[in-house]
């Protein structure tokens, strides 16, 4: 190559890059755009919400704006409720999945491979269909209603993608593990409660993260098993229903769906290593 091919070449490279960037940057800009305008909208008043359009900032922000939207919104007690549900939901999908993947990962037993294919029918079953049987069952155990009726439900839905996801990881794991653990004395509750399931940590932060996600976006399943009583409303159901009854304080409902978002970011940046972890083990595997 000549010199005027090596200039050329040079002056393109840079130049596609920052092209590049610059695209990148406009794109991940207007993904960006619609929650950046609730921050900023958030922090508006009445008058300026409707003077400013499609602006981000808001001239004199206002704060309480959050703690109205907590109190007089009854924020406060959807982010509560939802709270509950989440937390207890990802406890018990991680313990009942893990144990589950593990006795499939790690034991032979008669009928093994049906009890798979069993599963993986039931994971392919729409939720639409199931909701009649379901909702029947959770009247007749009396917990229509509570917040628990929601919790099991949802848990239910978990344990089939959950279990299959433990199952997986754990049939990765080398079996010397097992075999030192038993040479010591390890009996099974011991093999998996000491030994697997710390090891399973990147999974289950994995499977954590998209749990809570998933029930704390959860809309439907809240909505029809807590319908009769308002004061359980979960974060999503209390936004579309404070949608229905006011037209005018935007401002209120943009904070709390901020406030709504709040513990999913948390929840990811401080599972982020663990995930990165599993996402790496499963590309190695």
């Amino acid at each position: 190559m000549n010199a005027t091919g090596v200039a050329t070449a040079f002056t393109r490279g840079p130049a596609r890059r920052a092209m590049t960037h610059i695209l990148l940057l406009g794109f991940g800009f207007a993904y960006l755009y619609p929650f950046l305008w609730a921050v900023g909208s958030s922090l508006k008043s009445k008058l300026d919400f409707l003077d400013s359009g499609l602006g981000l900032l808001p001239p004199a922000p206002r704060w309480e704006n959050y703690a109205e939207a907590w109190q007089e919104a009854s924020f406060g007690t959807y982010f509560m409720n939802t709270l509950f549900i989440s937390v207890i939901s990802v406890f018990l999908t991680l313990l009942f999945t893990a144990m589950a993947g593990f006795a499939l990962a790690r034991t032979a037993f008669p009928g093994k491979k049906i009890v798979i294919g069993v599963i993986m029918v039931t994971f392919l079953l729409p939720h639409g269909y199931t909701i009649i049987p379901v909702f029947d069952l959770v009247n007749a155990l009396g917990l229509l209603n509570t917040l628990w009726s929601v919790i099991l439900v949802q848990v239910g839905g978990g344990l089939v993608f959950g279990t299959f996801m433990f199952m997986a990881y754990f049939a990765t794991m080398p079996r010397e593990l097992e075999e030192a653990a038993r040479v010591d004395g390890a009996g099974f509750n011991t093999l998996f409660f000491r030994v697997m399931l710390p090891l399973s940590k990147p999974m289950a932060a994995t499977l954590g993260l998209f749990t809570f996600i998933s029930s704390w976006n959860n809309f439907f399943l809240p909505l029809v098993f807590t319908l009769g009583k308002p004061e359980l409303r979960t974060v999503g159901v209390g936004l579309y229903a404070f949608t229905n009854q006011t037209t005018t304080n935007w401002t209120l409902l943009c904070a709390g769906a901020i406030i709504s978002l709040a513990p999913i970011v948390i929840v990811f940046v401080v599972a982020q290593r663990y995930i990165v972890e599993a996402i790496a083990g499963a590309v190695k595997a």
